[in-house]
């Protein structure tokens, strides 16, 4: 028996969809246990694609339990549809499948109309660049002691009594600090009573189910979304998300001890993307030849929002920051493939700012903005890599990027990704076996 977390390094977007869908394999209970709706986690098993936003990835797996932990916020709207996708495709999604933690909050309508009215308002330059689902204000209710559980769900009258206080108090902010549309009670508790139908034999104690698990020996998986430096207290503030990305809001977001947790593995992209706002070191702009290669050639758009994904050379400094914040035991590097045909390749190995040298990201978001990347420069590989099936088998060029990352980093790779598909990938250590 063993629990293993999968965490993102970078920005997000690295790639975690594919690599929890691979452990999955190796587990019995798959847990997502932060974000929202403005994550995405996008597979590709057997030349079909798949998009998911809240519900984990391991629900392609019929003999899988997936369960939603109390750290994720959720738009019963979007779970639903996504649902039904799976029903419509054959892949029935049932109670005994899916679990929905009775403490995850859920994102009002009126959440979405605040994240549009205050992005709205901020000034050129200030904008975070949300993605308009609701997040920060569901997180901010959340932490406000006003929020709605899906619990509530289950008792009419609590429901109710809740949503009265809370349309009162958000329509006075979205009509009278911004002049927007009130949100109205009527169409969002009918809306919520159809949902509170739907997904009511879903909703449980999901910490009670995960301590049988472990104590029935299961393999447990969880499962983050975004990346490290999206993280709310460790990433690059305020371009960041509302939720603790780092390892340890597995125990928090999902009810679950700590002592209990085996392996922590990283998923690191061979190189380093960011979608929306903030400071990106190692970006090469838009018009740049290699940057817009990678962009093209990794399919470098957003799983949420279809935005374009900026792209630059891989960045040690982020990379180790995950190392510290998340405690990895292990790395998953994907997206390698993409690299092959460039000549050099360069890695960032720490920042200097108004001649300060930083083994780290500034906490300073001024100092973030103007960090200038120190490169290293090695060689690359000509050679498609997609059809390879062991480590051994890769250029040896390939093989010595992958090394440079280890030696750089202290932490071993365990999967090394060749391509989008499940059987594009290298396993090099199972972190479900001891």
């Amino acid at each position: 028996m063993a629990s293993v977390v999968v965490v993102g390094t970078q920005w997000g977007d690295e790639g975690k969809g594919k690599i929890v869908d691979l452990l999955t394999n190796y587990a019995d209970c798959i847990v997502r246990f932060q974000g929202g709706n403005n994550a995405g986690h996008t597979l590709v098993v057997n030349g079909k694609k798949y998009v998911f936003h809240i519900i984990p990835s391991g629900i392609l797996y019929e003999d899988k339990t997936c369960m939603i932990g109390n750290g994720v916020i959720i738009d019963p709207g979007v779970l639903l549809t996504e649902m039904d996708e799976l029903n419509g495709k054959g892949l029935p999604v049932t109670p005994g499948r899916l679990m929905i933690s009775e403490n995850a909050h859920l994102i009002m309508p009126y959440h979405q109309m605040l994240d549009h009215a205050r992005e709205a308002a901020l000034s050129k330059g200030k904008k975070i660049g949300t993605t308009g689902r609701g997040i920060g204000p569901c997180y901010m209710d959340k932490v406000g002691r006003v929020g709605i559980k899906a619990g509530d769900l289950l008792d009419r009258a609590q429901f109710l009594d809740k949503l009265q206080a809370n349309v009162e108090e958000k329509n006075f902010y979205l009509t009278k600090q911004y002049g927007a549309e009130a949100a109205s009670f009527e169409t969002i508790k009918a809306q919520f009573e159809g949902f509170a139908e739907k997904l009511g034999p879903f909703i449980g104690n999901v910490s009670m189910e995960l301590d049988k698990a472990r104590k029935g020996g299961r393999n447990i998986l969880f499962e983050g979304a975004q990346g490290t430096q999206l993280d709310i207290d460790h990433g690059t503030y305020p371009f960041v998300t509302s939720s603790n990305t780092i390892s340890g809001n597995a125990c928090i977001g999902s009810g679950f001890g700590p002592a209990h947790i085996d392996e922590v593995i990283g998923i690191l992209k061979a190189y380093t993307t960011r979608v929306g706002e903030g400071p990106f070191p190692t970006e090469l702009p838009e018009g740049d030849k290699v940057g817009d290669e990678l962009q093209s050639k990794g399919g470098e758009f957003g799983a949420t929002t279809g935005r374009r994904r900026r792209c630059g050379w891989l960045d040690m400094v982020v990379a180790n920051d995950a190392v510290r914040l998340n405690g990895l035991t292990g790395l998953a590097i994907t997206k390698l493939d993409v690299l092959s045909g460039q000549p050099k390749l360069l890695i960032g190995r720490k920042y200097t700012v108004e001649n300060e040298g930083f083994d780290c990201m500034p906490c300073n978001i001024r100092k973030t903005a103007l960090a200038k990347p120190v490169y290293e420069e090695v060689e690359g590989w000509k050679e498609d890599i997609t059809k390879v099936r062991d480590f051994a088998d890769l250029p040896q060029k390939a093989r010595d990027y992958v090394k440079r990352i280890e030696d750089i980093s202290g932490i071993a790779p365990v999967i090394v990704s060749v391509g989008p598909d499940r059987e594009e990938t290298l396993m090099l250590r199972n972190p479900f076996e001891k």
